[in-house]
């Protein structure tokens, strides 16, 4: 038997030896790196931005120049399809992740205050203040155009007038949302401006709201309406509380 001529490529069989691909990128301590292609890291990006959290998170004007930029990076990543395996899908998978990444540290602070906002009391500790005192102290906030104080002295003197017209047990720890319920429950003409001013009380007060001079008057025209209301009928609030 002739051997074959060397040179061939042949093997037994006669089938040709396979050709190795590129080597998959390797990480620390020789981990492979499974980078995806483009239209895989824009598919999770968008998966990723697409969850409740983040489209709960309303974004205010500085956020949306930089989703701007983070749609500027995507349309990047999208054009280096042609630089083939190896390099391109290290920086196609380094892109990615830092994008999804700068999307949370976007939003992560704004997830933390709206989180704050749902069980801190109304009343502060330290002393305890009628509702004309609270009235008061509003009328002096304003005058120093300190609109967050003010509205939220408007909001306690709302609750403290309904207590002291016995339309409202008093009940230490009340939060705003409480608050907003049962009063729009005594109220329900007033209810959707009760309501608004204690999630303005919750984003101003723990979050990172700001409230304005306009805020302020209907606070006050929303408290003075309820002083003057007849309760639709008197709320024992100690079987009451927020929804869940």
């Amino acid at each position: 038997m002739v051997p074959a001529p060397s040179g061939t490529g042949r093997t037994r069989g006669g089938c040709a030896p396979a050709v190795p691909g590129p080597a998959a990128p390797v990480g620390p301590g020789g981990i492979v790196l499974l980078a995806p292609d483009a239209a895989e890291a824009r598919r999770l990006l968008d998966e990723e931005l697409a969850k409740t959290p983040y489209l709960d998170a309303q974004p205010n004007l500085l956020e949306r120049v930089i989703e701007g930029v983070l749609r500027s990076i995507g349309e990047f990543l999208d054009g280096l399809t042609g630089l083939g395996a190896g390099p391109g899908t290290v920086v196609l998978a380094i892109g990615a992740a830092l994008v999804v990444l700068i999307a949370v540290l976007l939003v992560k602070p704004r997830l933390n205050a709206r989180g704050r906002t749902t069980g801190t009391a109304v009343f502060e500790d330290g002393g305890r203040y009628s509702a004309a005192e609270h009235r008061t102290r509003a009328s002096g906030f304003a005058a120093t155009g300190d609109w967050n104080s003010a509205v939220a002295e408007t909001l306690r003197a709302l609750i403290r007038t309904a207590e002291e017209r016995l339309v409202l047990d008093e009940q230490p720890g009340r939060t705003a949302a409480e608050a907003g319920v049962q009063l729009g429950a005594v109220f329900p003409a007033l209810a959707p401006e009760i309501r608004r001013l204690t999630g303005l009380f919750d984003e101003t007060r723990y979050g990172s709201g700001q409230a304005s001079a306009e805020d302020h008057r209907r606070a006050v025209a929303v408290d003075t309406a309820a002083s003057a209301e007849r309760p639709g009928r008197s709320l024992d609030t100690t079987t009451m509380a927020a929804p869940r």
